[in-house]
């Protein structure tokens, strides 16, 4: 019996994380708004409480956070089985479909055009978003200090301020002004714990050299990527930028743009462009693809596997348990800017107006599920473009 009770758990893994890689579009906020809403309201895998540690912790530890997120939950829900089984599952679809329009690159010559598709989508995503921000910001916010933090750290957010170093900064200093009369909370010191993973930021990593790119060198590169990359696309296309066009030279900026251009209209997480650059760089061989795309994923089932089990006993800690507080405030604070954001890129126009503010309507008061939004949103989206308005 209890064999089949993990076998039925593990299917439910399987089945909604693989249906959260083929729908996740809008990157990590909307994929951590899909996930709140699908294991916390819909199935009650977890409290509203956990799932905001565990959107804490990802935030200050390297890696794509939703990505680790999805591997946190399958871990909960599955075990050892479910965390591998849940970030396979996540990450999957979105590689499959980069290395596909990667063949098509190279075949064609350019990229398919699919921009069209997302034109209804994107707005339903901010209403996703949203209402995300409005459920886990009223579990959050827990008095009249985490609310000034929180809004300090959105405002923060909004400038060009690292993220990373605003949750950080927020979550001590939340941390001290919250329980600053405890300081002989003997276990104060596991404080270091959940922000460990940081260190792995710290290594210096070797200059580029010039030259025809190996297999070894493509993993190696991509290797450290995951272990060390915080931030958003953005960062990431910096990032690449440095090492692929102006160290490695293994790419044109043009290149490279179309690289980042993939992950972020195909679903699931943007880091998926790994395996369109491992595909290119090697004139198109799949094991290249499937090599950078493993390589840059694989630091995050590590973090995730040597934090997840300690992460309950950290919450008994009273100075940990400020912290915790603190950052998942600081989270929500960093999500609104992101909402800010992306409201004054995505809502362009008033059609994209009026899907936002409907799939707000419906996802806040009706209660529509997330699914249901961005489906609905892809059709209006698609039904606007095709009368020509």
């Amino acid at each position: 019996m209890a064999n089949e009770k993990c076998a039925g758990r593990l299917r439910e893994v399987a089945a909604l994380f693989f249906k959260l890689g083929v729908i996740g579009f809008g990157g990590p906020a909307a994929h951590i708004a899909l996930m709140e809403d699908e294991v916390v309201e819909k199935r009650g895998w977890l409290s509203r409480e956990r799932f905001l540690d565990l959107v804490g912790v990802t935030s200050i530890i390297p890696g794509p956070n939703s990505t680790e997120m999805a591997i946190h939950l399958g871990f909960l829900r599955g075990g050892w089985p479910g965390l591998l089984l849940a970030g396979a599952c996540f990450i999957v679809p979105a590689v499959s479909l980069t290395t596909l329009l990667a063949w098509a690159y190279m075949t064609y010559g350019a990229i398919p055009h699919v921009a069209d598709l997302l034109y209804g989508i994107k707005p339903a995503v901010l209403a996703v978003i949203l209402g995300a921000l409005w459920r886990l910001g009223q579990k959050a916010i827990k008095g009249w200090r985490l609310t000034f933090l929180g809004v300090a750290v959105m405002l923060v957010g909004l400038t060009e301020f690292s993220g990373v170093r605003a949750l950080l900064g927020g979550g001590l200093l939340g941390m001290f002004w919250l329980k600053m009369t405890r300081s002989n909370d003997r276990d104060h010191v596991a404080v270091l714990a959940p922000i460990a993973g940081t260190g792995v930021s710290m290594l210096a990593s070797q200059g580029a050299v010039v030259g025809a790119p190996t297999l070894w060198a493509l993993g190696l590169f991509f290797l450290k990527i995951g272990a060390i990359l915080y931030g958003s696309g953005y960062v990431l296309v910096a990032f690449l930028e440095e090492e692929l066009v102006y160290g490695y030279e293994w790419l044109t900026k043009e290149q490279l743009l179309e690289a980042i251009a993939i992950g972020q209209f195909t679903p699931g997480p943007v880091l998926s462009t790994a395996a369109f650059i491992g595909y290119l760089v090697s004139g198109g061989k799949l094991s290249w693809a499937l090599v950078a795309a493993g390589a840059i994923f694989f630091p995050s089932f590590v973090f995730v596997a040597a934090l997840n089990p300690v992460l309950p006993r950290l919450r008994e800690s009273q100075w940990v348990a400020s912290f915790l507080d603190a950052v998942n405030v600081c989270a929500v604070g960093l999500m609104a800017a992101v909402v800010l954001n992306l409201g004054y890129v995505t809502l362009d126009a008033v059609p994209k107006m009026m899907i936002a503010g409907g799939a707000a309507i419906l996802g806040l008061w009706r209660g529509v599920g997330a699914v249901w939004l961005v489906v609905g949103g892809a059709v209006a989206g698609w039904l606007i473009l095709a009368i020509g308005w």
